[in-house]
C-alpha cells in the first residue's frame, strides 16, 4: 500500500511512514539477539542515537553483498519503551504474559530490545550483530543470542515441515501492520519470541502415526489430516484463530537451532502480528487447552525457556529519533509505505511452528 500523493500534498507536515522489513523474504540463516537496557540515562542516550543511525548501519553492511538478502528488524519491549520514548505508547504494548498450566509453562524472560537479523549467509548476520553490539554494547546487557538455520526440506528438528499458512501479498499488510486502530504507530507491528527446547529422544520414540496426530499433518507429504481423524488437540487445530468466521493470520519465521555436543535441540519461534492478542490466544490454547485440559501434546516434548513481547516501530519512527526528540511523527495509515518498497531502506525483517506447519520460501 503506497502513499497517497494527493494526501501528501494536502498535508505537507505529515510524514509518509516506511515500515521495517517485517515481511522480507525468508532466508537460510538468522540471528535472534535479545538484550536488556542498562540503568542510567547514558544508556538511553546511546540507544536513541543508535535508533537514528540504524538504517545507515544496515545499508553499509547490506551493500557489501547486495545479493545476500540482509535484513534486520528492531523491536522494543514495554519497560524500555517508557525509558526511551515515553508517551505516547503503542496501544497494546505490555510485558509478555506468562502462562502456568500444570507442568506446562510459557516463561516470561527479560528482554528490552530484539534484533531479528536474517540473510542468505550467516556471515552477514554475524557482521550485523557484531556492529550492533559495537555501537550499543556499553548500554545493554545480552539476555539471549540464538543462531538459527534452515534444516533439510525446510523441516524443524522434529522432522516436520515448519511454517505454513503465512499470509501473502496484500494480506501480509492486513495481518502484521498497524493501521487506523493506533494511528500514531501506523506501520508498526508486534512480535513475540520464544525459545523451545525439544526432547528428541522421547519424540523419536513415538510412532510416525502418533507424531502426525500431535502435529495434525502427515510427516512425509506434509498434508493436513482430515478433520475426521485429526484430534482437537492437534497443534495446527489449536493455533488456528477464527474471529467472525475469518481466520486471523500471523507471520512466522521460525528457525531450528542446537548444540549437539550439549544435547540441545530446539526451535526459535518468532511471530509478527498486528495485535499481540492473536499470538497470545494461540499460546493460551496450546498451554491451557481448548477447552481447558485439551492442550497441545507437542508440549509433552518441547519446553519453552524464554518468552518476550516487543513492539516494532516503523523505520520512519526510528530515523526520526534523536536525543531530546522522541515525538511520534504525525501519520495516517493511508500514508504507510510497505517495507519492501524502497531497497535503499531495506531495514531489518522476516514457526515451534506456532500458527502453522509448512514454510514458504518467500512472502509474496
Amino acid at each position: 500500500m503506497g502513499p497517497d500523493p494527493e494526501s501528501a500534498r494536502d498535508t505537507p507536515n505529515r510524514l509518509p511512514v516506511l515500515a521495517q522489513a517485517v515481511s522480507a523474504p525468508l532466508t537460510r540463516a538468522a540471528i535472534f539477539l535479545v538484550a536488556t537496557l542498562n540503568p542510567g540515562c547514558g544508556a538511553c542516550v546511546t540507544l536513541r542515537s543508535f535508533c537514528s543511525d540504524f538504517p545507515k548501519l544496515l545499508r553499509a553492511i547490506e551493500f557489501r553483498d547486495l545479493e545476500g538478502g540482509l535484513t534486520c528488524v528492531m523491536g522494543v519491549g514495554s519497560e524500555a519503551w517508557d525509558r526511551l520514548f515515553g508517551l505516547p505508547r503503542p496501544a497494546e504494548l505490555h510485558p509478555f504474559r506468562e502462562i502456568h498450566a500444570g507442568e506446562r509453562h510459557a516463561a516470561s524472560t527479560p528482554g528490552d530490545l530484539l534484533f531479528h537479523i536474517r540473510a542468505k549467509r550467516i556471515d552477514l548476520c554475524f557482521e550485523m550483530a557484531t556492529q550492533i553490539m559495537a555501537r550499543i554494547g556499553s548500554a545493554v546487557s545480552p539476555a539471549d543470542e540464538v543462531q538459527g538455520f534452515r534444516y533439510f526440506d525446510d523441516r524443524d528438528l522434529l522432522g516436520f515441515v515448519d511454517g505454513t499458512e503465512n499470509p501473502r501479498g496484500e494480506a501480509v499488510t492486513a495481518a502484521v501492520l498497524i493501521g487506523d486502530e493506533d494511528a500514531c504507530f501506523s506501520g508498526g507491528s508486534y512480535v513475540i519470541v520464544q525459545k523451545y527446547l525439544h526432547n528428541l529422544e522421547a519424540w523419536n520414540a513415538l510412532s510416525t502415526e502418533m507424531q502426525e496426530r500431535i502435529i495434525g499433518r502427515t510427516k512425509l507429504s506434509d498434508i493436513e489430516l482430515d478433520d475426521s481423524i485429526k484430534p482437537t488437540s492437534a497443534h495446527n487445530a489449536l493455533t488456528t484463530i477464527v474471529e467472525g468466521g475469518r481466520e486471523i493470520k500471523i507471520l512466522r519465521d521460525n528457525m531450528p537451532f542446537g548444540c549437539p555436543s550439549q544435547g540441545e535441540f530446539g526451535t526459535y519461534f518468532i511471530g509478527y502480528s498486528r495485535s499481540p492478542r492473536t499470538i497470545e490466544q494461540m499460546l493460551e490454547n496450546m498451554f491451557v487447552g481448548k477447552p481447558a485440559g485439551n492442550y497441545d501434546r507437542i508440549l509433552d516434548f518441547s519446553r519453552a525457556v524464554t518468552g518476550s513481547l516487543f513492539f516494532v516501530p516503523s523505520a520512519t519512527f526510528l530515523e526520526c529519533v534523536a536525543e531530546g526528540q522522541s515525538k511520534v511523527p504525525e501519520t495516517s495509515s493511508s500514508s504507510t509505505i510497505e517495507e519492501n518498497s524502497s531497497p535503499a531502506l531495506s531495514l531489518l525483517d522476516g514457526s515451534l511452528r506456532i500458527g502453522s506447519l509448512k514454510g514458504e520460501t518467500h512472502h509474496e
